[in-house]
């Protein structure tokens, strides 16, 4: 799991510190204040590697650079297999390169990372791991299986070699075996669903054409159709994605460790970058409790941490029932005087998304439309004065009729005060 993470002279602001918690952590903010920037390395500390420097197809997932004329710095702890490692990086310019620590890194677990365009990386404390030759530690091994969104569907290779045969090939063969495989896919989707009525399903193999000779997975929708997973929504795609990166992850984990004669791991660290993404509201509401419980269907005994980014007020409204300030943490990315300004902000439950808009995590006036906001600013304000403009009220009155609903509570008092004064009947 990793616990901290301090950078110096990297990224948008001079300093940032993380100590995250042990099983969830959220991080918003305004668009280009970092928050990609802080998963991107959180996955190169446990990893090492930048997504991009293993599939140059992505354009996401760059190497980071530090501040121009600055001594950069990346200190980090993680807990490895035993104990918890700490490690200190500076950035060599001439090398283009950050130092590491001398000799075999340690291992934080199987670690997952969904990026914000739908490209995937993986990296397996038993296939990605450094491996010993004649008593030398030597990094021989793939270093992670980084996916691009199209690598995802269509599988990945390298030089001729099947490193994966991705979602579509991959479903459609654990389909057709009805093995272990399918069952763990089924119930992962079930999880992920936002409910009952709106589960995912598998349905019959398809096809897409008649020239195509691929059997293509579906999905049962609620309306009794099965429809080719390449023509579901971005929002299931997002999800089935999800779904099978895990079991696939898993079960080519769990392999390797049967192979090498030790034990799976049990630690999983997941970094989703806008958890959000496509989701309608429903399944805002009940994407990350899901993510905090799927491994349980994988493996009996899971420490999973979650960090994500995320723009969504229904998905901080959705945490409320869980979080705790034990084992959670919420850092939130500012704008102020000019400067990015990192913060852990205490959970400070809002009660519905409405509130959440206007909390600290996204500074808003207020959850209306900005015409509306602005209209009832200068309503407000004459409100207050002892001699109201009665053409200016009426104005004001007209306009705000177009923008309010005929229950919005502001009514109340504007009614009470016009109809005292008579410039509303």
């Amino acid at each position: 799991m990793l616990k901290e993470l301090n950078l110096t002279n990297v990224g948008p602001a001079p300093l940032m510190e993380l100590e995250f918690g042990e099983r969830l952590n959220l991080v918003t903010g305004d668009n280009g204040l970092g928050k990609s920037f802080l998963l991107d390395i959180a996955w190169w500390s446990m990893t090492r590697k930048w997504p991009a420097e293993l599939n140059n197809s992505l354009t996401v997932g760059k190497k980071v650079k530090p501040l121009p004329r600055k001594g950069g710095e990346i200190s980090f702890t993680f807990t490895g297999k035993s104990k918890d490692e700490s490690y200190n990086s500076n950035y060599q310019p001439r090398e283009e390169a950050w130092t590491g620590r001398a000799g075999r890194p340690a291992n934080p677990g199987l670690v997952l990372y969904a990026m914000s365009d739908g490209s995937f990386a993986v990296w397996d404390p038993s296939r990605n791991y450094w491996q010993t030759k004649n008593n030398v530690d030597v990094q021989e091994r793939r270093p992670a299986f980084v996916f691009s969104p199209a690598d995802v569907w269509d599988g990945l290779e390298d030089e001729g070699s099947v490193l994966c045969n991705g979602l579509v090939q991959d479903w459609a063969t654990w389909q057709k075996e009805g093995g272990e495989a399918f069952k763990l896919l089924k119930k992962v989707l079930k999880v992920l669903s936002p409910n009952d009525k709106e589960a995912m399903v598998p349905g019959k193999l398809g096809k897409l054409s008649l020239d195509d000779v691929r059997d293509i997975p579906t999905l049962t929708m609620p309306y009794g159709q099965d429809v080719l997973v390449l023509h579901a929504s971005s929002g299931m795609k997002r999800v089935m994605a999800l779904a099978y990166f895990m079991v696939w992850a898993w079960l080519e984990h769990r392999k390797a460790a049967e192979h090498l004669g030790e034990d799976p791991t049990h630690q999983v660290v997941f970094l989703i970058d806008e958890v959000e993404s496509h989701l309608h509201p429903s399944w805002q509401r009940t994407i990350v409790p899901a993510l905090l419980n799927v491994m349980k269907e994988l493996t009996k005994r899971p420490d999973v941490q979650l960090i994500t980014a995320t723009h969504s007020p229904l998905i901080m409204a959705s945490v409320e029932p869980l979080f705790d300030e034990r084992k959670d943490a919420w850092f939130d990315l500012d704008l102020e005087q000019g400067e990015v300004v990192l913060r852990r902000r205490p959970f400070v439950r809002q009660g519905d998304a409405s509130r959440w808009l206007i909390s600290e995590a996204f500074d808003l006036g207020s959850s209306r439309s900005l015409e509306a906001e602005d209209t009832l600013e200068q309503a407000a304000k004459i409100l207050s004065e002892e001699v109201i403009d009665e053409q200016l009220a009426k104005n004001l009155d007209a306009k705000l009729r177009t923008l309010l609903g005929d229950t919005d509570p502001f009514w109340i008092r504007w009614r009470y005060v016009g109809e005292k004064q008579g410039w509303l009947q």
